[in-house]
């Protein structure tokens, strides 16, 4: 085995070690964690959902730990104007004006997560300045450039309360690598150990007693790269991933049928192609992360769902039933698609 299999090999344990550390304090969550982990691999944003109380802060928390670096956090309000991620003004102990780094910069290049809770709580103009931050990992302020090479922005909302929120843009949504449903655990046995264990009941000390920054934030760059240069995909998988694009743009001429939605006026635009580069690195992560050297159709399903319906725009008569029409239609272009 050369050098960079090697590497691979021990990147790859400590990424599955990483797993189980973070499932000590999220249970139930399997599935879940799994894509988050695959969205770091990848190096890409992610956007948890959910109904209220079913752990999505708890999560984004827990990864924040174990994956070390700066970790900086904002809570979306009403009232969060641009401004408040980059400075804080108040007044001093000596009754002077004072200027201090917003949570953005206070920790220069060294900023790894950026937890941004309940992001439809903020304004357009804060989701605009978010834009930039993701994109290119940079935000000017103080008349200077702060770069952060290593940033991963995590960010959730809750999909039950809609007062005083303002909808995620499809600019916006484009940003994020992956948007995740986070729903409460399925089995008996899982919610009856989150009610009566006290472990669970306090989350600070829950999050607090995770091993800390096992891994080197500052590797996780490189190692990404080394893991998209290393897995390969085929031709033919190649001619895959083409044909589900397509489809998701004119999911009727693949014979996709939705019950009361005419499929030929559904679309106003498919995936991006964005949308359609991270699909396929997160696939050759999940690749990666399974032990094999090339990528599969399954690795390609496995995070087509939570990649690509985020990005899919719907003609404005269907776009308030997104969240009732994505998963039947991810569902019908993935089941109308021949895999090799």
């Amino acid at each position: 085995m050369n050098r960079d299999g090697s590497l691979l090999q021990d990147w790859r344990r400590m990424a599955l070690a990483l797993e189980q550390e973070v499932a000590q304090a999220v249970i139930g969550q399997a599935r879940v964690i799994r894509l988050i982990t695959t969205a770091v691999f990848a190096r890409g944003h992610v956007l948890l959902q959910g109904d209220v109380g079913v752990g999505k802060t708890t999560l984004l928390r827990a990864f924040a730990r174990v994956l070390g670096g700066a970790f900086a956090r904002t809570e979306g309000t009403i009232d969060l104007m641009p401004n408040d991620l980059i400075y804080h003004t108040y007044i001093s102990a000596e009754g002077r004006p004072a200027v201090e780094p917003g949570p953005l910069i206070q920790h220069g290049e060294d900023l790894a997560i950026f937890f941004f809770n309940e992001i439809n709580r903020a304004r357009p103009q804060v989701h605009s300045l978010l834009l930039r931050v993701m994109a290119e990992r940079s935000v000017s302020a103080f008349n200077r450039e702060f770069r952060f090479p290593h940033l991963l922005v995590f960010a959730d909302r809750n999909r039950v309360e809609r007062e005083e929120t303002f909808e995620i843009s499809a600019a916006a949504r484009d940003r994020f690598m992956m948007e995740v449903t986070v729903d409460a655990p399925a089995t008996d046995e899982d919610r009856q150990t989150l009610m009566f264990d006290p472990r669970f009941h306090d989350t600070d000390r829950l999050v607090g007693g995770l091993a800390e920054a096992m891994i080197d934030h500052r590797e996780l760059g490189p190692v990404a790269e080394l893991i998209q240069r290393s897995i390969h995909a085929s031709p033919t998988l190649q001619q895959y991933a083409l044909a589900l694009w397509r489809a998701t743009a004119v999911p009727a001429d693949y014979g996709v049928q939705l019950p009361d939605i005419d499929s030929a006026q559904l679309m106003l635009a498919g995936a991006s192609p964005r949308g359609m580069s991270m699909l396929l690195r997160a696939a050759r992560v999940v690749a990666w992360l399974d032990g094999r050297d090339h990528t599969t159709p399954e690795d390609v399903q496995a995070v087509f769902l939570e990649t690509i319906a985020h990005r899919l725009c719907f003609q404005p008569v269907y776009e308030m039933r997104r969240q009732e029409i994505t998963g039947p239609l991810v569902a019908g272009i993935l089941g109308a698609v021949a895999a090799p």
